[in-house]
């Protein structure tokens, strides 16, 4: 599947939003159409972006057997994905950033950049090697916080991480076997939280890097969480702890 595609109501509604001049067109499922699908078609066209109807069939190929919802868009590349991190560093002297590990499911990408978006995180920070890019499966599960979060891919994470240090971010790296909990540490701005790859967690260069490694409590019988959930609880016990400084 190619990246310049984005299928599905609400990662169109979001692109159209937040960059519609990086929409090139709109296909819509042709004959009857729901309001929201109209909604966005005209929408497309008050932006003087064209509309073509295509079957069903036809969006099926386009999205390469995605969710589509009736509706895909050609696109070109998106302010999002040509940010740096001293464009990051110029919007806040107070960042809060998330950084995974090498996340290679689309749909995990998806759902920690929902966390992301909820949770108020500057930025997104993932190396480029070993790691999914901003497929359109993954602006799909986004649910449109793939045009408002951020996601900058690095060469060398453990150098970024470094960068992130001598700036003054203080880094939190997740991991099962840290002495820590989470909730006891003292989570304040600007800091990191540093995820893990799915099964694989934090690697030796990036858990060196961290200032501090913190575990999330674990009562039942599993021992580990899916990424994305572990992402959500470390994100927000940083917003609870920072609720008056948001």
């Amino acid at each position: 599947m190619t990246n310049n595609v984005i299928y599905g109501i609400h990662a169109v509604q979001a692109k159209l939003k937040r960059s519609a001049g990086s929409v090139q067109k709109i296909f819509v499922q042709g004959g009857k159409r729901s309001g929201r699908l109209e909604a966005l078609v005209e929408e497309a066209r008050k932006q003087k972006i064209g509309v073509s109807e295509l079957s069903r069939e036809e969006l099926d190929r386009m999205a390469q057997g995605g969710v589509h919802q009736g509706i895909v868009a050609s696109v070109g590349a998106s302010s999002s994905s040509v940010m740096t991190l001293d464009d990051v560093f110029e919007k806040s002297e107070n960042l809060f950033l998330l950084v995974l590990d090498g996340v290679q499911d689309p749909h995990n990408l998806g759902a920690c950049l929902r966390v992301a978006d909820a949770a108020g995180v500057d930025a997104v920070i993932a190396p480029k090697d070993n790691a999914v890019s901003l497929t359109p499966t993954v602006r799909k599960v986004a649910s449109g916080a793939a045009e408002s979060v951020p996601y900058i891919q690095v060469t060398n994470l453990a150098r970024t991480l470094q960068e992130l240090k001598d700036r003054g971010i203080w880094l939190y790296g997740a991991a099962g076997e840290a002495e820590d909990s989470i909730f006891d540490k003292k989570l304040e701005r600007p800091l990191a939280i540093v995820m893990g790859a799915e099964g694989k967690g934090l690697r030796r260069l990036t858990r060196d890097h961290c200032d501090f490694l913190v575990k999330i409590p674990m009562e039942g019988t599993v021992d580990s969480l899916n990424v994305s959930v572990a992402t959500g609880i470390c994100c927000f016990e940083v917003v609870r702890q920072n609720m008056c400084k948001f």
